[in-house]
């Protein structure tokens, strides 16, 4: 009983821990591409910024996208195998601190990014950028939804 107790407890702390990482990528993907209606426009970039901004994008959205994948097959390993018939807690342990590990990784490229990005930009556009950034609504990950948030 101690084990499935805990074995419970820890799912669940991942699963929000998940959900709000989720809502926040999800947010970042939702938003207009950076085109010529997205980001770089409402930052008023000139065209040398532009071409630059666009130059390190490609390759972060591409790395970003394969964490999230990467990220995702953990999770529902993760998930399965606490929901499953006899729930192995080393198993569980395992995907968290896989899971813990890529969600770093994403962080630091995130990190790395932003500070790629702000020299790029002017003090002005930085500040814009900022505020696009903390504009957060408060979304309720989808673990809570699921309990009735």
């Amino acid at each position: 009983m101690k084990n499935q107790g805990l074995v419970f407890a820890l799912a669940l702390s991942v699963l929000l821990n998940l959900g709000v990482v989720g809502a926040a990528g999800y947010r970042a993907l939702a938003r207009p591409p950076s085109d010529a209606t997205g980001l770089p426009q409402r930052l008023s970039l000139d065209a040398n910024q532009r071409e630059r901004w666009h130059a390190l994008e490609q390759g972060f959205v591409r790395e970003l996208d394969a964490g999230w994948r990467e990220i995702a097959t953990h999770r529902e390993a993760l998930v399965r195998e606490a929901f499953s018939d006899q729930p192995d807690p080393a198993r569980i342990e395992a995907e968290r601190a896989r899971i813990a590990q890529l969600q770093a990784q994403q962080q630091q490229r995130v990190i790395a990014q932003f500070l790629r990005e702000r020299e790029i930009l002017d003090a002005r556009q930085r500040q814009m950028l900022v505020q696009e950034l903390l504009h957060e609504e408060n979304k309720v990950p989808v673990e809570r939804q699921l309990h009735g948030g």
